[in-house]
């Protein structure tokens, strides 16, 4: 039997979904994302890759323009700077998201604190963060002293005014009839 080069790479998503710990040695399948989440595989050789190379495999040029955060299992992001590694066969540690930017800005969804590389972010990314069914839930920008702004699927929020935006979904409840 001969195996293909898909046989030989470890799928580290698909690893993780089985509940099986993953193999010591590469190459790894790794998903990596932009600003929609949108993603693609990309394979790496090396268990414990830099940053750099993270930002290689996605194709950002010139590196020192883009930043890379890991997905972690929470579902939190977590800035992974180009000289600092991360180890591939931790549970959890198979997404990456990489930004056009040269800095992060901090948010609040559902309680939760995220960082994110753009200056923009959509409301259907929001729901796809906080892991809720974008077409039964909604997602809100709190307002303090004011009512809160309903953030439909493609408004854009600005991350980048002074101050921490906090969101939070909720169900929308529509009557019928």
């Amino acid at each position: 039997m001969t195996l293909s080069i898909a046989d030989s790479v470890e799928d580290i998503q698909d690893a993780a979904r089985a509940g099986r710990p993953v193999r010591d040695h590469g190459p790894y399948a790794v998903a990596i994302g932009n600003e929609k989440l949108d993603y693609r595989k990309a394979v790496v050789d090396d268990p414990v890759p830099t940053g750099l190379q993270i930002l290689e495999l996605a194709g950002a040029r010139p590196a020192d323009e883009h930043i890379v955060f890991q997905v972690l299992a929470s579902g939190l992001l977590e800035e992974l700077r180009p000289d600092e590694t991360t180890d591939l066969r931790t549970a959890g540690i198979e997404t990456f998201l990489v930004f056009r930017s040269d800095r992060s800005f901090r948010f609040e969804l559902d309680g939760r604190v995220f960082e994110w590389g753009g200056t923009f972010i959509s409301g259907l990314t929001l729901k796809k963060l906080a892991q809720v069914d974008p077409s039964e839930y909604g997602v809100w920008l709190e307002v303090r002293g004011s009512e809160d702004r309903p953030i439909g699927d493609v408004d854009l929020v600005d991350l980048s005014a002074k101050g921490i935006e906090r969101f939070f979904t909720g169900i929308v409840k529509t009557t019928e009839g």
